[in-house]
Parts: structure tokens; C-alpha cells; sequence
């Protein structure tokens, strides 16, 4: 059932969701799999500055509400990177040069510490990575670089802020913006990169590309697989996860299958209504593209196509979609950063902050929450993917009185 409303929500059940019960095996076990997982743990685990990011439990916005409980993961501190991505984007750069220097070099076992410590210098320098981004992603990207000791060059669209471009280039990456959206920077970024010879680092899927942007979501799995281990008292019912190109959201979706199999959460995308791909793919049930400008305050889901890979993920794995207007993100980064009594303050980002906003546009709405299966004994869980990534538009939005604003 589809659920319309003209003041800026809408949501459906997926009617291709699978039951809970059923196992995570077969064609989505070729693409995101407990290997994979385990492996990309392990690696970045090790890596300088590596420290599991907190889950807060958020008491008073859950009485609120009208849920049993209500936790957010917040990824803010993340690296110093400000999100998720820092996991994501440079684990596969470290793949994508172990594969080269193990290619030159026999079967020579390749850590990411002897690469940060210069072993194989000659090589890593040889070699060019690069991505489109809506900032988080290519941050990740050229952060990677710069730890790893590769070249950079990022792309991105005429959308991007200022303040998130010179957040990727302080990494030493050069950053070059291209007209049109996100879709269009992808594929500009992937012609420049068949021409150049450089690799392209992308989270999202096209014809002939795979296997990088598996390696990116099984580094985002190191997130989902922390939370596994902080839900000390077991699986919530629910997870909200945005959607850009769905990367996230399908990495977020596999790691709890594998790890809570039948006891899995009900898995909700949520997405801007101005970026609603996912949204509109699942109503088609095929992948399809949304043209436009994309233009909405969550920049980093204005995304209009949606990543196959993650299609073959998500479209038996979510239970359902939702779309919120833009000021239902804004006015969840205010109440996160101004809690109420007994909540943390927390810096969420307009993207992060989009679980959130799904929540505030459901208040009082019980017909959408029937369509959601949202009760007083939901127990829901928020990925907080980002924290101020642009401090300027986060001021602007948040203003200088929130207990959350950083100074």
C-alpha cells in the first residue's frame, strides 16, 4: 500500500520484500558476504585513528514518539572525516593498490601499514585514483590517497559547496567541478578515467564496474558490523538508512542479514522527495532513473540513478521506501543539536540527520506509521552517516544557540 500525502511524506510497503526468515544466500551472496566483511574489519581496524564510533540512546525523543526506544549511530567523528564514507572509499584505494603491487610482485602479501610506511613507494605513486562525489565519498577518496601515498583528482557537479570542495582538495587531491548533477559527474569522471588511465573509485555500479564498489560497501559494513556488536540487548525492529545511490543502505541491509538472519529489522529507505530514485524504482520494481537538478538540502543523496548492485540487495531486502520534504531534515538537525532532558546533543549534518526527519514527518500520522508497522514496541535504530561536513551551511541552518554547534 501506498501512502500519499500533500505536506511532504510519503511511504509503501515493498511488495518484493522477502520474509524475515528467509536466508541471505545466492546472488546476493556473490556481491556483499561475511568474507568481505570480516576482511575489510580487520584491515581498517588497524589503521591510524581507527576507533568504533558511539550509538546513543535517545530516551526522550523516543517517548516522543511513541516508540519502546530510539538509537542513532553517529558517524561525526569518523576518521576526522565527518562520515561513514571515510570507510568506504579509501579501503577500496588500499584494494585497488594492494591488487596492483601484488600484481608486479607474485603472490607477496600486501598490508596497509607497509604501504603507509612507504614500502612499494615506486608503484603507489604510479598510480591515479579518482571518483565524482557530493563530498562525503570523494573526501574518503582522497583522504585514502593521501594516507596510502597515491594521486588524486576529484570530480564535482556545479551543486557541490564550496566549503565541501576545499574539504576534499586540503587532502592534496585536485579537485576539478563539472556542470549538471551527481549523475552526470559519474559519468564524466569514468570517461576522464578511461582516457587518463586512472582507476575510478566509485560506490556506485554501471556495466563492466564491480567489483570497487563492492570493496567500498564492505567497508561501509564496518559500521553496521559495530552496531551488532553495541545492541547489547539484541536487534532493534527497525533501521532507518538514507539512500543517495543506495551503497549504504545495501551494505547496512546485507550485515544484518548475515548477523541477525531471521530476527533481522525491518529495513526502511529514506530518501529527499526532489532525489527519490530508490523511491520510484521500488514503486516500478526495476531501477529507475529521476532526471533534474536533484536540488535538495540533503546533498549528499541527490542522486538520481540507482547503483545495480545495490538494487540486487535492496529490492527483496527492504521492507519499505519513504520520502520527507527538506524541512523535515532541517528541523531534525535543530532537535538533535537542542535536545531534550536526558538525550545527547548531536552534530548531524543535513544528510545525516535523514532518519530523523522520517520520524518527524511521521508524528501524528498514524496511517503512515501503520504502512512503516511503527508501535509502542518499535525499537528503531538511526544511522547518523554524517556530522557537519560543511560547518558554514550547518551554522546557517542550526544558528549559534544549539548545545550541539560545534565553536
Amino acid at each position: 500500500m501506498t501512502v500519499e500525502r500533500p505536506d511532504g511524506v510519503r511511504a509503501f510497503r515493498n511488495p518484493r520484500g522477502v520474509a524475515r526468515a528467509v536466508p541471505y544466500e545466492g546472488a546476493r551472496e556473490r556481491v556483499l558476504n561475511r568474507p568481505g566483511f570480516e576482511a575489510a574489519e580487520r584491515e581498517i581496524g588497524l589503521w591510524p585513528g581507527y576507533a568504533e564510533t558511539p550509538l546513543h540512546r535517545l530516551p526522550a525523543l523516543a517517548a516522543r514518539f511513541g516508540v519502546a526506544s530510539l538509537c542513532y549511530k553517529d558517524e561525526s567523528g569518523r576518521f576526522g572525516l565527518g562520515s561513514f564514507k571515510a570507510l568506504g572509499g579509501a579501503y577500496a584505494v588500499f584494494r585497488i593498490l594492494k591488487s596492483s603491487i601484488e600484481a608486479q610482485n607474485g603472490d607477496h602479501a600486501v598490508r596497509s601499514r607497509d604501504i603507509i610506511a612507504g614500502d612499494w613507494r615506486e608503484i603507489v605513486e604510479a598510480i591515479t585514483v579518482t571518483c565524482a562525489t557530493d563530498g562525503n565519498h570523494g573526501r574518503s577518496v582522497a583522504w585514502g590517497a593521501k594516507l596510502f601515498g597515491c594521486r588524486c583528482v576529484i570530480f564535482v557537479h556545479e551543486h557541490v559547496s564550496e566549503g565541501r570542495r576545499a574539504a576534499i582538495a586540503k587532502f592534496g587531491a585536485e579537485v576539478i567541478r563539472v556542470s549538471g548533477n551527481y549523475d552526470d559527474s559519474v559519468r564524466h569522471a569514468a570517461a576522464q578515467a578511461r582516457e587518463q588511465g586512472w582507476t575510478v573509485v566509485s560506490d556506485t555500479t554501471y556495466e563492466g564496474y564491480r567489483e570497487i564498489p563492492i570493496d567500498v560497501m564492505h567497508g561501509y559494513g564496518v559500521m553496521a558490523r559495530e552496531i551488532v556488536r553495541q545492541m547489547t540487548d539484541g536487534p532493534p525492529t527497525h533501521v532507518f538508512v538514507q539512500a543517495g545511490v543506495g551503497g549504504l543502505a545495501a551494505s547496512v541491509c546485507a550485515s544484518f542479514w548475515i548477523a541477525w538472519q531471521a530476527r533481522r529489522p525491518a529495513l526502511v529507505i529514506v530518501e529527499p522527495i526532489e532525489a527519490d530514485c530508490h523511491f520510484q524504482s521500488g514503486l516500478a520494481g526495476r531501477p529507475v532513473a529521476v532526471p533534474g537538478k536533484l536540488d535538495t538540502v540533503m546533498a549528499g543523496l541527490a542522486c538520481g540513478e540507482v547503483s545495480p548492485l545495490a538494487w540486487e540487495i535492496l529490492d527483496a531486502g527492504a521492507a519499505a521506501y519513504a520520502v520527507v520534504d527538506d524541512r523535515f531534515a532541517i528541523d531534525a538537525m535543530r532537535v538533535l543539536a537542542r535536545p531534550s532532558a536526558g538525550d545527547p546533543a548531536i552534530v548531524a549534518g543535513e544528510t545525516g540527520g535523514c532518519g530523523l526527519a522520517l520520524m518527524l514527518a511521521l508524528e501524528r500520522r498514524d496511517e503512515l506509521r501503520d504502512t512503516l508497522g511503527l508501535d509502542e514496541s518499535s525499537c528503531v535504530l538511526l544511522i547518523g552517516s554524517e556530522g557537519d561536513t560543511d560547518a558554514q551551511i550547518y551554522r546557517r541552518i542550526v544558528g549559534g544557540a544549539g548545545v550541539g554547534v560545534p565553536s
